[in-house]
């Protein structure tokens, strides 16, 4: 493990550079103070989060950092400085990049997420939660389009690296006294600190920088908490629901028979989702080495890899975001003629029940936009935020047409439609790709595979609807 290790001091004349060569080209001034590079991490996690950390720090000079002469009138010096400062947090590495620029106007950037649709005028979100708004797919508040910002390309990238990696991203800004970002990363992908479980017959690994805390509660309690799921399960001042680790996986079911027996609770926070995680059994903490699983393993939701014990058990790991997540992944929109055809009475006529669309997006705004536009024309809307979702939905239910993006995580565009095509069971549904690729080879490539048409991002509403009509039958409101 020692051979992975590299300092982050390496990196230290790379992203002064960055500073400086942005400073220069959009005619500020700024320096980069770094403290903490001493620290070591992983080889792999440290190349990978190169790009993301350029990003941020470009993003600082740019937006954040003023112009000479407004710093001035602002009683600052001309000069302004973004500072990078490392410490380890628990297990984990915490970067913290900071800048004494204008900060982030939640008022600007809550107009141009009203604009854009992401919220309604009338929603009440503190400034914390609108800030949030910058980590969407396309979002900018830049006045003009330049080589270093403008294009809506970036912190959403930033955020799906930073998760991808099993770390966060935090955002704290105040306006006119600048931002920080606050990136928290594990120190090596290959090794973690896990706590292990059991749960039915069944033995799973939870890593502990997930976990807030673990407490007993009785069986009567805890069937309580089943048969009234809104009732809270209260721990150090935090609410969680409670949860069955064995009911989350489909798996077992819990045993509660005797009211005097108590059974393990981990109480676990995974971004703004706090879940009391009833397991059967806690069999201890324990280092583990963190093995990859192959495909179409590594495809699973909320399993983020396995590890093997020294009686030669391989134990899963679970990733309890994802597993989360897998519950309400799918938001179906209600159907907006539902209401006239159970009201129809004439001569007993019923009218077609509206078709549905499969949504299969990475993006959460272009997930959202579509499912309104498409509602609004009267279709049942399914979402999926990537192709093993998209394929788990369609285990249960065949979809009128698809709606399918080309590059996602775990599994693509590409590889759902060839599935679907090859599917007996699918093989009719109707696919239209929408997708920001719109080269002739990645064209060529889905025609190859069968997809029925192939639509550039950005789209037109009555463009979209004009090639979803041609191939299914739309109710009479579209």
């Amino acid at each position: 493990m020692q051979t992975r290790m590299v300092r982050f001091d390496g990196l230290r004349a790379r992203l002064g550079r960055i500073v400086r060569q942005t400073a220069t080209e959009v005619g500020k001034k700024a320096q980069l103070t770094m403290s903490g590079g001493e620290l070591e991490v992983d080889r792999s996690i440290l190349e990978r989060i190169v790009a993301p950390l350029e990003h941020i720090l470009r993003n600082a000079v740019s937006h954040g950092i003023e112009s000479p002469a407004d710093r001035q009138r602002a009683g600052k010096p001309e000069q302004g400085t973004i500072r990078l400062d490392l410490h380890r947090g628990g297990t984990d590495v915490v970067i913290d990049i900071s800048d004494d620029g204008r900060g982030i106007d939640p008022a600007a950037v809550r107009r141009k997420g009203i604009e854009r649709g992401l919220i309604d005028a009338d929603d009440q979100l503190d400034d914390n939660e609108v800030i949030k708004l910058i980590l969407e797919t396309g979002f900018s508040t830049a006045q003009e389009v330049t080589q270093i910002s403008g294009r809506g390309v970036g912190m959403d990238v930033v955020d799906a690296e930073v998760r991808r990696l099993g770390g966060t991203l935090g955002i704290h800004t105040r306006k006119g006294a600048g931002s920080r970002f606050t990136v928290r990363l594990p120190v090596t992908l290959a090794i973690n600190q896990a706590v292990l479980v059991q749960a039915g017959e069944d033995t799973y690994a939870i890593p502990i920088a997930s976990i807030e805390g673990v407490t007993q509660v009785t069986a009567g309690e805890l069937r309580e908490h089943y048969v009234d799921e809104s009732k809270p399960l209260t721990y150090a001042d935090n609410d969680y629901r409670v949860q069955h680790l064995g009911s989350l996986l489909g798996t077992s079911e819990p045993r509660l028979d005797n009211s005097e027996v108590s059974y393990p609770v981990i109480m676990i926070r995974a971004g703004d989702d706090r879940v009391a995680l009833h397991v059967d059994q806690l069999l201890g903490r324990r280092e583990v080495v963190v093995k990859p699983l192959g495909a179409p393993l590594n495809m699973l939701a909320g399993i983020s890899g396995a590890t093997i014990m020294a009686d030669g058990d391989v134990v899963l790991i679970l990733d309890i975001g994802g597993l989360l997540r897998t519950e309400g992944r799918f938001v179906a929109a209600e159907p907006a003629l539902e209401e006239e055809a159970e009201g129809d009475a004439e001569a007993g006529a019923t009218k077609e029940p509206a078709p549905t669309v499969l949504v299969v997006d990475d993006s959460i705004t272009i997930r959202k936009v579509t499912q309104r536009i498409l509602a609004r024309n009267g279709i049942n809307v399914a979402t999926a935020k990537d192709g093993v979702d998209a394929l788990s939905w369609m285990s249960q239910a065949v979809p009128d047409l698809i709606l399918l993006d080309i590059e996602m995580p775990r599994m693509d565009g590409y590889e759902v439609a060839t599935y679907v095509k090859g599917e007996d069971r699918l093989k009719h549904v109707p696919i239209i790709m929408i997708t920001s690729r719109t080269g002739e080879k990645h064209r060529q490539r889905a025609e190859d595979i069968g997809v029925d048409h192939y639509l550039g991002k950005p789209y037109q509403e009555g463009e979209l609807m004009e090639h979803i009509g041609k191939l299914i039958r739309l109710p009479e409101a579209a």
